[in-house]
């Protein structure tokens, strides 16, 4: 079921910074519910704050664009996914998709895919033809990314732990992009 009530838009380097305190909420939710997403439990609000300062800063050098998942009717935001654009001078035509994150009250509702097809448009934009992501081996992430054409890489056993310390194999996905209709 989709919600028409959620709206995906990017964010801005000052707005990011403004709703950093609803994006530590996305991310302590997410880590707190078991996503193996770089941060261990607890999460505190100010070292989740932290990082989506840094994100932030990344939007304002021109490094990562910042999507969101907004309720249009409440102002919220349920979800965020973030697309790497600096990468290294031999890699233009790359973008690395990093933190797709749902808050897990919204889930089951099509928002991770709205934000995966949302943030494909915005690597199209940028003239970006290949995507490159990981995540966390059978969870329901990976069938979301299967779902939607991704192309599985391969697994690495223990690359990462869970919130709670436990090892977390992680498996690695591509999708080609064909160039923007000009």
């Amino acid at each position: 079921m989709i919600d028409d009530t959620i709206i995906i838009r990017p964010l801005s380097s000052h707005e990011a910074h403004a709703r950093a305190p609803a994006l530590a909420g996305i991310l302590i939710d997410c880590v707190e519910g078991g996503a193996s997403v770089s941060f261990m439990t607890p999460l505190s609000q100010q070292k989740a704050q932290a990082f989506w300062h840094a994100v932030a800063d990344g939007i304002a050098e021109a490094d990562r664009s910042l999507l969101v998942a907004e309720d249009s009717s409440t102002g919220s935001l349920v979800g965020t996914v973030q697309l790497v654009l600096g990468q290294p001078e031999n890699q233009p035509h790359r973008a690395d998709i990093a933190k797709m994150l749902v808050h897990r009250a919204a889930r089951r509702q099509g928002i991770g895919a709205r934000l995966m097809q949302a943030a494909e448009d915005a690597a199209r934009d940028a003239g970006k033809t290949l995507l490159v992501l990981d995540t966390a081996t059978g969870g329901d992430a990976e069938r979301l990314y299967q779902r939607l054409g991704w192309i599985r890489v391969g697994t690495i056993p223990g690359y990462a732990v869970w919130p709670d310390g436990q090892p977390c194999a992680t498996t690695y996905y591509y999708k080609q992009l064909l160039s923007p209709a000009r």
